[in-house]
């Protein structure tokens, strides 16, 4: 095996533990807190935590990005995230100190993935395999998000037995972090320092400002079908167990196709791909507002949607990577992680507002609406762009 793909396979392996760790960590710690008493409001405010951790951490990780290089940025956040980890178990419960240990894990993860791993893969990922090693980045990462809530069963056998587990794999996948030979971005003088981080975020903005809306759509659309959908379903008669394979089906149809669509942009060209998924995004979306009162063709509907819109935050990125000067890849990977953050946090306000104030109008219709606005917003974009705007 050569050193690239040795290196990106190791890349791939620990953001699939870091995706599990994070979709272990959503559910667990709900229904521990649901089984302690704290209200639903209070369990929701301590979910956010990992998204303002992102938030917070930003603007801090491209200057040891450029100074140290890809791998103590990556060893570090792993680092973090298995520290947090470790001291989850139930002996600690506390509100206020899982807040703080679900920030670290944000910033760790931060650091892992979007400051690290992600673009350093799409820095040594020649233009012609760029989409197809993000969308194995993405599958790497959604199958482990995906796997991460079965965890959530150990808790009748041990509270603690789900983190030590999680714990576990992160410390297997950080060490091999060790094997791989450092490397650093491509430098420029004026971006050495803290100072001109914000004119960096500003200059990428101007570069690829577009290319950051899918991965703020996605953001948005999966804290909100995970966090606001459910609340909508039940309001509406819809059985839990349904509820929950239609979820299920939405993760599955993003899974599937998220390779083939990653090789789909390297061939056609990725606007043509994130416009056509965009609007297929809002055919689906609006269809399941017409057919939701019926769960198979629901379930159906939903697949097909996940197929389509699942790979949006890699082809977000992959896009950014197009339009971006390869000495801004590391400001454009941070932006991306941003506003995904950003949707993620926003959406199930949005969410839960539209179904308190709009309980007669169907929840799909506001995701549809979304994907509209933001598929206007794209075909109007010119994609021959050399200097900012």
């Amino acid at each position: 095996m050569s050193a690239n793909r040795f290196r990106f396979w190791i890349l791939v392996s620990i953001v699939a533990v870091s995706g599990f760790s994070q979709g272990m960590l959503l559910p667990l710690i709900a229904v521990i807190f649901e089984n302690s008493g704290v209200s639903s409001f209070l369990n929701g405010v301590n979910a956010t935590a990992l998204y303002i951790g992102i938030l917070l951490a930003s603007p801090f990780m491209e200057l040891p990005l450029r100074r140290y290089g890809y791998k103590p940025l990556i060893i570090t956040g792993g680092f973090l995230v298995l520290v947090s980890l470790a001291l989850f178990p139930p002996l600690w419960q506390s509100f206020w100190f899982w807040f703080c240990l679900r920030l670290l894990v944000g910033m760790g993860d931060h650091a892992l993935n979007f400051g690290g791993a992600q673009t350093w893969i799409t820095a040594f990922s020649p233009d012609h395999k760029r989409g197809r090693n993000i969308a194995v980045y993405g599958l790497f990462f959604g199958i482990g998000f995906a796997v991460g809530p079965l965890m959530v069963s150990l808790v009748e056998i041990n509270e603690s037995l789900p983190f030590i587990i999680s714990a576990c794999l992160t410390l297997l996948g950080w060490l091999f972090l060790f094997t791989l030979k450092n490397e650093w971005p491509e430098q420029n003088l004026q971006m050495s320092s803290f100072r001109n981080t914000f004119q960096r975020f500003a200059k990428a903005w101007k570069y690829a400002w577009i290319a950051f809306l899918p991965p703020f759509a996605y953001g948005f659309l999966e804290t909100s079908l995970n966090g606001n959908f459910p609340v909508y379903a039940l309001r509406i008669g819809m059985e839990v167990g349904n509820v929950s394979a239609l979820l299920f089906a939405f993760a599955i149809g993003a899974i599937v196709f998220q390779l083939p669509l990653g090789m789909l942009s390297d061939k056609l060209g990725r606007r043509k791909i994130l416009t056509a998924v965009l609007f297929l995004g809002f055919v689906c979306f609006l269809i399941a507002g017409f057919i939701e009162g019926t769960f198979i063709a629901l379930f159906a509907c939903l697949f097909i949607a996940g197929m389509f819109v699942g790979s949006m935050f890699s082809l977000g990125i992959t896009y950014m990577t197009d339009l971006m000067p390869r000495e801004l890849l590391p400001t454009g990977n941070l932006l991306c992680g941003v506003f995904f953050s950003l949707g993620s946090l926003i959406g199930p306000s949005i969410g839960g507002l539209y179904i308190q104030l709009l309980s007669q109008i169907s929840f799909f219709y506001l995701v549809s609406a979304l994907f509209l606005i933001i598929f206007i917003m794209t075909v109007r974009r010119n994609d021959k762009i050399t200097q900012p705007l």
